[in-house]
């Protein structure tokens, strides 16, 4: 299913880094910074698919040569504390082309070309080979100056400004979901992604009389990883792909994300039947049939449906169960028909009653509910937090800076 994510970070040299190693690593080349003194070689590395820069019409012919670029770039800037770029980190729509991942990513960047008129290099990346194949990406790297002919000029304030900024990269949001809607339909997918907030989709559901759908976004944002914890989690589900084994997490966040799709993915099982169910009773009603007749077609379509699956036989309550990761006969509360019913299993996953209360009971077999695992891991102390922010933030600065050479010494850093 297709996800949307946009993130805007900076690269700061008073957190230790520069646009030279930023650019060299994001796009797989070497670069020698020249106010550094150092070299950033990164001819190595891998998963780098495609790289190209956009800059504006009247900008000098040197910027499209990425090291003299961003050594313009690093030039331009005087002050120690300096912010030098700014990254856009795009998720890539796997339901499309590699073709089509380019056009809309070069799409991207010549908006941000038209608008900011800054220079923008983009370095799109493959899925890593241990983690999900389906996580297509691209690192849009830009000046925070504007490029005109005669080199790097004035700072793009508008994205700086606390009123400002925040209104410019939602805007930019909005473009960046429209382009891959766009891309989506062009290659016939049902998909859409939606750039909103969790809130204001929920709200719009609610407008539209979609109850399922505002249920299903009622929830707090996904937890963020981080590379670390994203790193162990990578390792234990290609470790288990290779063992014929279900991935079980071993971070705390880890299972806390884990739990939480699969409760999502119980929602969309539920939606999915009821969308085929709803469509099968309207063409039935349509056609003339009686409501008894056609509620039964609706019915045996969503039956087909389900036995449409890698599990022939396996009907929606079972279904459910794997989805959430729970089987029948794992401590399971039986309905009528001796099955746990659906609202009992998503009350299994989400620590709540029929209602949508949490009912503070946790789960049913021992294990914290996903709003319990969710309220000690935002429970926890704020400096911890912070600790283990500056270790992931610490992580990123070693391996930008990690293979790079002092220029004129023997042994690389």
């Amino acid at each position: 299913m297709a996800s949307y994510h946009l993130s805007v970070k900076t690269i700061k040299r008073s957190a230790g880094r520069s646009a030279t190693a930023a650019a060299a690593y994001r796009g797989g080349e070497r670069i020698e910074c020249q106010r550094e003194g150092r070299v950033h070689d990164y001819t190595r590395k891998q998963g780098i698919e495609e790289t190209f820069i956009v800059a504006p019409e009247n900008a000098p012919a040197w910027a499209q040569d990425r090291s003299r670029l961003w050594n313009e770039v690093e030039a331009s800037e005087t002050r120690r504390n300096s912010v030098t770029a700014r990254e856009w980190e795009l998720a890539l729509p796997s339901e499309i082309s590699a073709g089509d991942r380019s056009r809309i990513t070069r799409d991207f960047a010549e908006a941000l070309v038209s608008r900011y008129g800054v220079a923008v290099d983009v370095a799109i990346h493959a899925p890593h080979r241990e983690g999900d194949q389906r996580n297509h990406h691209a690192h849009v790297l830009t000046s925070t100056r504007k490029l005109e002919p005669e080199g790097f000029t004035a700072k793009t304030r508008v994205l700086d400004s606390a009123k400002t900024g925040g209104v410019e990269i939602e805007q930019m949001r909005g473009v960046w979901a429209e382009l891959q809607n766009r891309a989506l339909e062009r290659a016939g997918k049902v998909e859409r992604v939606d750039h909103r907030s969790l809130e204001k989709q929920r709200e719009a559901a609610l407008d539209r009389g979609d109850q399922l759908s505002a249920e299903e976004l009622d929830r707090d944002p996904e937890l963020k990883l981080g590379p670390a914890a994203n790193s162990m989690e990578r390792r234990a589900k290609a470790m288990a792909a290779r063992e014929g084994r279900d991935y079980v997490p071993v971070t705390e966040r880890g299972a806390v994300v884990h739990a939480a799709r699969q409760a999502r993915a119980a929602f969309r099982e539920l939606r999915e039947r009821l969308d085929i169910a709803r469509e099968t009773y309207g063409a039935g009603r349509d056609a003339g049939q009686g409501r008894v007749s056609a509620g039964l077609a609706a019915l045996r379509a969503a039956a087909a449906q389900e036995h449409a699956v890698e599990r022939p036989g396996e009907d929606l309550r079972a279904r459910l169960a794997r989805v959430v990761g729970r089987s029948g006969d794992r401590g399971a509360v039986p309905g009528s028909d001796g099955r746990e019913t659906v609202q009992e299993r998503l009350k299994g996953v989400l620590g709540r009653g029929a209602s949508g209360v949490d009912d503070g009971s946790g789960r049913e077999d021992g294990r914290p509910s996903v709003n319990d695992r969710l309220k000690d891991v935002l429970n926890t102390p704020r400096e911890r937090l912070e600790i283990e922010e500056e270790r992931e933030a610490a992580k990123e600065r070693d391996v930008e800076t990690g293979r790079s050479i002092d220029r004129g010494s023997d042994y690389s850093i």
